[in-house]
């Protein structure tokens, strides 16, 4: 799995002009299912993602999770973190998963998130989606599960 993750001072998702979810502070995670990727791949984003110590501490370090700040994450599925642009000008988009599969693990990974009382919001799978966000800093992470074990 991919994410990338953006520290926000606030971020929305509208779909059809209508807002489905707003965070306030907190992150948002773009994320990317691949087609190889299952439980392990989701423990390690469940665990990094909330633990990520990216929020300013009393002496202005990066010191701090989104959980000692109280903040929200905000999830949103995203299979273009998979595009390939290596070769030509259009991207490959091979290396995501295929959205019947990719569905039930993005569901997982929201549950296991939810299991462990993390404050979360959600986009629509498979939506045309437009996303606004304050990126805060910028801090913006990027995390690859098969080059975290």
């Amino acid at each position: 799995m991919r994410a990338v993750i953006q520290k926000v001072s606030r971020a929305k998702i509208v779909v059809d002009g209508q807002t489905v979810s707003e965070i306030g502070p907190g992150l948002l995670a773009l994320i990317g299912i691949g087609r190889e990727d299952g439980e392990k791949d989701m423990a390690y984003l469940a665990d990094k993602i909330p633990n990520l110590r990216i929020f300013e501490d009393g002496e202005g370090k990066l010191n701090r999770s989104v959980s000692d700040v109280g903040g929200e994450i905000l999830l949103v599925s995203q299979f273009t973190l998979y595009g390939n642009a290596r070769h030509g000008r259009r991207p490959s988009f091979i290396g995501a998963a295929p959205p019947e599969e990719a569905r039930p693990i993005y569901e997982r990974l929201l549950a296991i998130f939810r299991e462990r009382g993390i404050p979360l919001k959600t986009g629509i799978f498979q939506a045309h989606m437009e996303i606004e966000l304050v990126n805060d800093g910028p801090v913006t992470l990027l995390l690859d599960s098969k080059k975290g074990f």
